[in-house]
């Protein structure tokens, strides 16, 4: 920019194009006898914030009017947040962000109030991340408020809070935090590159599109790269443990990197209760998630040999009449359950209680006395439609689930060989998958280490409350 207020005022709005846009303002006052103008996005200034600080401008007299704006943003502006900049690329991301930037002929430099705010809902608790125990509040959509959230928790001077832009045309605020003195240096500078790198004119799906952006190997495994939470407490352990925790605007929640499946099954709860029921939850989040995969696949094998079937597990057997291939009615009741999710996110609330007694009525009891399902199908796919509830990451139940399918129709389609080719595929799919950082998915388990892998099923009470 020059020192030239006409010609700054030119080229902002040509290029903002200040007469299409109705919420970009400008008003031009004056201060200090000097003509200036100040540039902002209607509704992202406080108000009554800003009437007081035009105020002290206006007061301004010829002769206290700072030569420059350095001076200026010392003797004269009533606020904390200000910043000064020529670059005028770097001005209009700052309007485009909601900061008030205000120029006074013969200045060089604009002087920027960072006096936004924006509109936000409560930090209440979030209604996928619950816990049982522990604190209610959660990240919502303002990453500053999100940022406070971990601040409020971890009072050490090696957190940091690092923030970058990505997208040409959205300029996504994204922020790193991490512990200084104990995150993976060579990992962190790895997650800056790839951050900076990023070619794309916006990330449209925030934090899913920051994801593919980062990871772009190995898209088709399913299971997870990353771990999702709206927790501040998780985030904040995740931290103080040396990982790194990604934030991007807009989104209600935080990524956890790098991640392995131990950590995406691990939840809040484990550590808000004593050492003895944390464990329990723990093992018995890892049983039911074998169990989601392993119950259809065995089931249906075991149809197809009766004779495999223990002496007292006979009445596992289908009594009535099969009229449509068991496989068939796992492969309808797996994609009816995903119908059902999907028909209850978009139902209004008036309405979901009559829905729900419909669905339940139709997939139900008529269902099977129609002849189109059998009891014992419908009970199974019943306990993995809600087992797969029992851990808060969908991506993980979504990997599961295609596995399952994958292990149904191996299964129909090749007897025994085709279920332990679906073991042997889901085995592979674990090893050969990678964090972000380029580690182990698997690992403690692969490489071993005895001592970590313990800490991964048994919750141990922490070190400074033993006597």
């Amino acid at each position: 920019m020059t020192a030239s207020l006409k010609e700054n005022m030119d080229f902002l709005n040509r290029k903002l194009d200040i007469d299409k846009n109705f919420d970009l303002v400008y008003r031009v006052i004056q201060i200090g006898g000097r003509e200036a103008c100040m540039y902002f996005v209607d509704g992202f200034c406080k108000d009554e914030l800003m009437q007081k600080i035009l105020q002290r401008f206006m007061d301004i007299k010829p002769e206290e009017l700072p030569e420059n704006a350095h001076e200026m943003s010392k003797k004269c502006v009533p606020y904390v947040e200000v910043d000064l900049q020529s670059d005028f690329s770097q001005i209009i991301y700052f309007i485009m962000s909601g900061v008030f930037a205000l120029f006074i002929d013969g200045y060089d430099q604009c002087i920027l109030i960072d006096s936004r705010t924006y509109p936000a809902r409560s930090v209440s608790e979030p209604e996928k991340d619950k816990a049982l125990r522990g604190s209610k509040d959660g990240f919502v959509e303002t990453i500053v408020f999100n940022t406070a959230l971990i601040r409020r928790r971890i009072r050490s001077t090696n957190l940091r809070m690092e923030m970058f832009h990505a997208g040409n045309s959205s300029q996504t605020d994204i922020v790193l935090c991490y512990m200084e003195n104990r995150v993976d240096q060579k990992f962190l500078e790895q997650i800056r590159k790839r951050i900076q790198n990023i070619k794309v004119d916006a990330l449209t799906m925030n934090q899913e599109s920051l994801a593919e952006c980062l990871y772009q190997k190995k898209w088709y495994n399913p299971f997870p790269k990353f771990k999702f939470t709206e927790r501040p407490d998780t985030a904040s352990a995740q931290i103080l443990e040396g990982d790194v925790v990604i934030l991007v605007d807009n989104s209600p929640s935080a990524m956890i990197t790098p991640t392995s499946v131990f950590d995406v099954i691990e939840e809040a709860d484990d550590y808000y209760f004593p050492p003895i029921t944390g464990t329990y939850l723990r093992l018995t989040r890892f049983l039911i998630a074998i169990l989601t995969y392993l119950l259809t696949p065995t089931f249906l094998l075991l149809t197809q040999h009766l004779e495999w079937i223990p002496a007292g597990f006979t009445f596992i057997e289908v009594k009535d009449t099969v009229n449509i291939p068991l496989i068939w009615q796992f492969l309808l009741l797996e994609l009816a359950i995903d119908g059902l999710r999907l028909a209850a996110v978009n139902t209004p609330n008036m309405l979901s209680t009559p829905l729900s007694v419909m669905a339940a009525l139709v997939l139900g009891e008529f269902s099977v006395n129609s002849g189109w399902f059998n009891s014992e199908v419908m009970l199974y796919m019943a306990f993995v439609a809600i087992a797969n509830y029992t851990q808060a990451s969908y991506e993980l139940g979504y990997a599961i689930k295609f596995m399952r399918i994958l292990a149904l129709i191996l299964t129909a389609l090749f007897d025994i060989w085709g279920y332990i080719a679906a073991l042997l595929v889901m085995v592979i799919a674990l090893v050969s998958n990678k964090t972000i950082s380029g580690k182990s998915y698997i690992y403690p388990l692969l490489p071993l280490n005895l001592k970590r892998l313990a800490r991964r099923f048994i919750r141990y009470r922490l070190p400074g409350a033993r006597e």
